[in-house]
């Protein structure tokens, strides 16, 4: 079977159909609409988006790869001059702003055609969750019966990825235990934990608000019979033996 001019174009290694909006609206558009069918306009197909969502266009577009054509009939709401009824099965398209004239690069001063934005938003209106699926409308100044459509999925930003990140990173932050949690869970402390606690030293003790300290309390060191010793003997009571394991205990 011949492979036409068409087809041949297409399977040309590195080929990208990325047309401007001057190109869109003086050559695919205005050929299509007046009935001037060319080989090379079956590039972009003839669908009625409005009965399918977003997402499953880019399979029944003829070529695109994060930018997908279609002509659509521009259906009337309210009749002939009514607002086009813009609304699929499981959301709509809602415009962005007034519609912006597409001037001839080579003579500004005339206007090839119409451009209007618009969303896609899940769910009805007027409420509606707002998606990243984008469209852009083209029509010649004299006529809306049909009308060039190119969608596409707005890219997501650096500083929103960046804002995302930062809140999942936060998020992160708060749900990992802290060291803290951890040492108590476990019935343990840590460097830091033990010395700002107060230091009972068994030599002296410490009084708050920087007093002063209170005197040593002497106890005799371990080897030393402090029940013969002379400075003793004279308080010797028999409630003192008791005490010779704590005296012990107290010396280092």
């Amino acid at each position: 079977m011949p492979m036409d001019e068409s087809t041949s174009e297409l399977k040309l290694p590195g080929f990208r159909f990325h047309p401007t909006e001057e190109e869109l609206l003086s050559f695919y558009l205005q050929n299509m609409v007046f009935g001037k069918k060319m080989r090379s306009t079956d590039i972009i197909g003839f669908l009625n988006i409005y009965r399918h969502d977003p997402w499953d266009l880019p399979g029944l577009a003829k070529i695109g790869e994060r930018e997908w054509y279609f002509f659509v009939p521009r259906d009337q709401k309210h009749g002939s001059g009514g607002r086009p009824n813009r609304t699929t099965e499981n959301g709509f398209w809602k415009a962005t702003g007034s519609d912006r004239k597409i001037l001839s690069i080579s003579d500004p001063k005339r206007i090839l055609g119409l451009k209007k934005t618009l969303v896609f938003y899940n769910g009805r209106a007027p409420r509606g969750q707002k998606t990243d699926w984008i469209m852009n409308e083209y029509r010649l100044p004299d006529t809306c019966d049909i009308v060039l459509c190119k969608i596409y999925r707005k890219a997501t930003s650096l500083k929103v990825m960046e804002q995302r990140a930062a809140a999942i990173e936060e998020q992160v932050i708060k749900t990992v235990p802290t060291p803290m949690d951890s040492m108590l869970l476990e019935g343990e402390y840590s460097d830091a934990s033990e010395q700002s606690l107060t230091k009972i030293s068994t030599n002296s003790i410490m009084l708050p608000n920087g007093e002063d300290k209170l005197a040593h309390l002497q106890v005799p060191k371990l080897g030393v019979d402090w029940t013969q010793d002379s400075f003793w003997t004279q308080f010797r009571s028999p409630w003192l033996d008791n005490f010779s394991p704590l005296a012990n205990l107290l010396n280092f």
